[in-house]
């Protein structure tokens, strides 16, 4: 069944129909050599039977754009907000947040929110979008940009991350250029690509410099301090159960966790670095003050946010977006909390 946007059939249903990613269809419609004869001619013909005619504009509907995440209490989100904010309100728009914790009822229910107000667009941040859901926001003619999705977006589907891998990657071989050879990794969700790409990252370099990973030394957990509490707990008790030394450095997945593996060390009468180094990742404002500075992992979060709200606008008026995945750059910050091991 052909979907359409009003009585239009959109870019993302030639792609669909013609088993491609919109990207792909772009180029053909843009003129570019660098699709096969075969693939332009499917496409092209598509085009022809849709009576597809590339859009010149697009008057915007409620100059509302729907910012939606798990949650709007934490700090990750404050800067993700602040961003995408910052973007919208620069080009004239306003913004409405919508939390959803994971509940598949809150997800309808914004659905049909968004379409009662007549948001131009939507930002999903670390959202697991079905293909119904994906189907609903189609079918309205809203466009839609992911920024940091649970899985492996759609080829289409504009999406905005941060290097993940390659920071994970830097901040193990920093701890162990310091001289560390027992280091843990408190990784965040199993289910979020993030979350992987960093655990990866951590397996990479110790791989690469022969140092094996222990057992029960690389923990998934949550994105916050509780867990990263009670993990870093779990990795002191298992080693004290099996009288052997603990972990010297920990890599956190995330701030927050680090921030917990800080009030664990501390309730264990260890000190930081003095006796376990730590290093975590998002660079929060609250990195620098906290005791010692937290060294970490830079994730750009409110360029992240305002690269994908400049994304949206683009996609509300009109135009297509060649390169659908983007990934930032992370840098690793060193602070007081890394040193060589006693």
């Amino acid at each position: 069944m052909t979907v359409r946007t009003g009585n239009r059939v959109t870019i993302s249903v030639i792609a669909a129909e013609a088993g491609v990613s919109v990207s792909t269809v772009s180029k053909v419609l843009n003129g570019r050599s660098d699709v096969s004869a075969e693939t332009r001619d499917r496409i092209q013909r598509l085009v022809d039977l849709h009576r597809y005619r590339r859009r010149q504009g697009r008057r915007r509907r409620g100059g509302i754009v729907d910012l939606v995440l798990n949650e709007l209490d934490s700090l990750w989100s404050v800067e993700i907000i602040r961003g995408a904010e910052q973007a919208l309100h620069a080009a004239g728009m306003s913004m409405v947040l919508s939390a959803v914790h994971n509940r598949s009822a809150d997800t309808g229910e914004w659905l049909e929110q968004m379409a009662a107000r007549r948001s131009d667009g939507a930002i999903l941040v670390v959202s697991d979008l079905t293909p119904r859901q994906r189907l609903k926001l189609v079918s309205m003619g809203v466009p839609f940009v992911l920024v940091d999705p649970v899985g492996t977006a759609d080829a289409g589907v504009p999406t905005i991350g941060a290097t993940n891998w390659a920071g994970a990657t830097a901040a193990t071989e920093y701890l162990i250029r310091l001289g560390h050879r027992r280091i843990a990794h408190l990784a965040g969700p199993r289910n979020l690509l993030c979350s992987r790409a960093r655990a990866d990252g951590f397996r990479a370099a110790m791989e690469e410099a022969d140092i094996p990973v222990r057992d029960g030394w690389l923990r998934f957990g949550e994105f916050n301090d509780v867990s990263g509490r009670a993990e870093t707990h779990a990795l002191f008790d298992a080693a004290a159960t099996a009288l052997e030394p603990p972990p010297t450095a920990l890599f956190a997945a995330s701030d927050l966790q680090a921030f917990g593996a800080y009030a664990a060390l501390r309730e264990r009468g260890l000190s930081i670095p003095r006796d376990v180094s730590v290093v975590g990742f998002d660079d929060l404002s609250v990195t620098r003050w906290s005791g010692p500075p937290l060294t970490t992992v830079r994730q750009p979060l409110q360029e992240m946010a305002a690269m994908a709200a400049r994304t949206l606008l683009r996609l509300v008026d009109g135009e297509e977006v060649d390169l659908p995945r983007v990934e930032l750059s992370t840098q690793l910050v060193e602070r007081a909390s890394t040193a060589r091991p006693a």
